[in-house]
């Protein structure tokens, strides 16, 4: 196959939403129908001991949550598909979002009860900002909820993105009976069937009257009575406008029952875009440039606590990348070669021998990568747009086992790599401050480091607003900043100076009395 056909047969996207909408459930679906796995697990099912295949970390499992994002590709219809599943939880939002850089569309799950969530809006936000083009599938049909209507009112106001239906509802709840499939023009009916995936009986012409052989006829009616709605009140999809993000197709089902999952995989592949240029500092890079380009976009620590092995997850922006080729590490500028590269099922790998544009290549990692690095075939270019933003809970850490400490010391520098939480350290007493945006993040970490690296950690409350990294072209005003802020000043791991204030008017003081000092909320500046 030419080069440039391999790479436009790539399709990376991501699936977001807010916690418990089903995001989950609807990527192990899509895994079923890429005969990527023969059998679904139920993320939150006591009876079925298969745990979702994204979902593979211990504290996933026990709690029925994505904390990290998981990474999954396979083959379907003669496309390469790059699965990011995402956590929900607005505690792992930056993860969240650094994987958003890394992808080139992205499907929304909506909950038909709970409709359009905090979290999907905030996730819309930084899909807008970087004109990601946006499916919508509304999941769990099988269940009461909002009118269709209503709810495609409330995507535009909420997410601020026009809509397109392709797929309508015929009822819901225990009345579902299927969903009529515009973008295809057929019906397919529901056969609730929460394991295997199930043939569906499809009906081409919406008005013959073998319709009403499988449907009543007052559904039958107001199908096509919402059909002919839907044709005069909606634009016909126009693939530019998905592409630009200016208009989100929508489709309805029920991940859980593997209802509606097809025809969004169907429709998604025909429409959504092969990897697009990224942008570099340098210029804009074109996947199908000979040279290779990447960056990594998430570490992942311990991924098999047999070998305490860090994976740095690489987004392949130009050209092919090739095993054990020799490639310019750039922030370190420096040679190296990969002999292990794998390729993703969740936690499953397997070496590859190469990759195109578009694919997410894990690269062992012994300390070398950050966030953010940029590999080359030799070129200079520096990817932007992974920062770690400025954290909201913070809580002292020590060490509860003296005889741990190497672990605990190597459990914590792996952790951070991930980026999900920061490391500061006072520069007046040498404590250990961790920051995060949320307080599940804490308990993840104590998790982690004591099932993962046999290491136990306590926290101690500490009351402060916000972490910010400082900077002046003016060094004594630095200098008596840093005098005057003496309890209050921290180093982060780069060694960067970070002023932690302990109150929003406290800070609003300190940018006032202090116009020499620039004050950063994110550590990209």
């Amino acid at each position: 196959m030419a080069y440039s056909e391999e790479i436009r047969r790539r399709r990376t996207f991501a699936i977001v939403s807010h916690p418990d909408a089903g995001k989950t459930t609807l990527t192990e679906k899509l895994l079923l129908f890429g005969g990527a796995i023969h059998l679904a697990g139920a993320v939150k099912s006591n009876k079925i001991r298969k745990t979702a295949t994204s979902d593979w970390m211990d504290i996933e499992k026990q709690r029925g949550i994505s904390v990290a994002t998981s990474v999954m590709a396979f083959d379907y219809a003669g496309h390469k598909i790059n699965i990011l599943d995402t956590p929900g939880h607005q505690d792992f939002a930056e993860d969240t979002f650094r994987t958003l850089t890394a992808v080139d569309s992205v499907i929304i799950v909506i909950d038909i009860a709970k409709g359009v969530e905090a979290q999907t809006r905030k996730l819309m936000e930084v899909c807008r900002m970087r004109k990601t083009p946006v499916i919508v599938f509304v999941n769990k049909l099988d269940r009461e909820g909002k009118d269709p209507f209503d709810l495609l009112d409330e995507i535009e106001e909420e997410l601020s993105i026009k809509v397109r239906p392709l797929s309508w509802p015929i009822d819901m709840g225990r009345r579902f009976r299927g969903v009529y499939n515009i973008y295809e023009e057929k019906l397919d009916l529901y056969t609730p069937s929460k394991q295997y995936v199930t043939e569906s009986i499809e009906i081409k012409d919406i008005s013959s009257p073998e319709l009403e052989e499988h449907i009543d006829a007052r559904l039958a009616g107001r199908l096509r009575a919402d059909l002919e709605l839907i044709e005069g009140v909606y634009p016909r999809l126009d693939a530019g406008t998905y592409l630009r993000g200016d208009v989100a197709p929508v489709f309805f089902g029920s991940a859980l029952n593997n209802f509606g999952v097809r025809e969004l995989l169907d429709c998604f592949l025909s429409i959504a875009p092969p990897p697009r240029p990224v942008v570099a500092v340098e210029r804009t890079v074109d996947p199908e440039e000979e040279s290779f380009s990447g960056f990594v976009f998430k570490i992942h620590a311990n991924m098999d606590p047999n070998h305490r092995s860090c994976i740095a997850f690489v987004k392949v922006c130009s050209g092919r990348f090739e095993r054990n080729a020799a490639y310019r590490h750039v922030r370190l500028d420096r040679l190296m070669r990969f002999s292990s590269p794998t390729a993703f099922m969740a936690q499953k790998k397997e070496t590859l021998d190469e990759a195109f544009a578009g694919d997410i290549v894990g690269l062992p990692d012994t300390g070398n990568f950050k966030i953010g690095d940029t590999l080359t075939s030799g070129e200079e270019l520096h990817f932007q747009g992974l920062p770690s933003f400025s954290p909201e809970m913070f809580k002292y850490i020590e060490n509860a086992d003296p005889m741990k400490a190497k672990q605990l010391a190597k459990g914590i520098e792996q952790l951070m790599d991930e980026g999900v939480a920061q490391l500061f350290t006072n520069r007046f007493n040498g404590r250990k401050i961790i920051g995060t945006v949320g307080q599940l993040q804490f308990e993840v970490i104590q998790y982690r480091l004591l099932h993962e690296y046999g290491a136990r950690c306590k926290w101690e409350p500490l009351s402060l607003y916000k972490a910010c990294w400082i900077e002046s072209d003016n060094a004594a005003a630095l200098d008596n900043f840093m005098k005057r802020k003496t309890q209050y000043m921290a180093l982060d791991r780069e060694g960067r100076d970070v002023y932690l204030a302990d109150s929003a008017y406290v800070l609003t003081m300190a940018q006032q009395d202090f116009p020499g000092i620039r004050f950063h909320f994110s550590s990209e500046f």
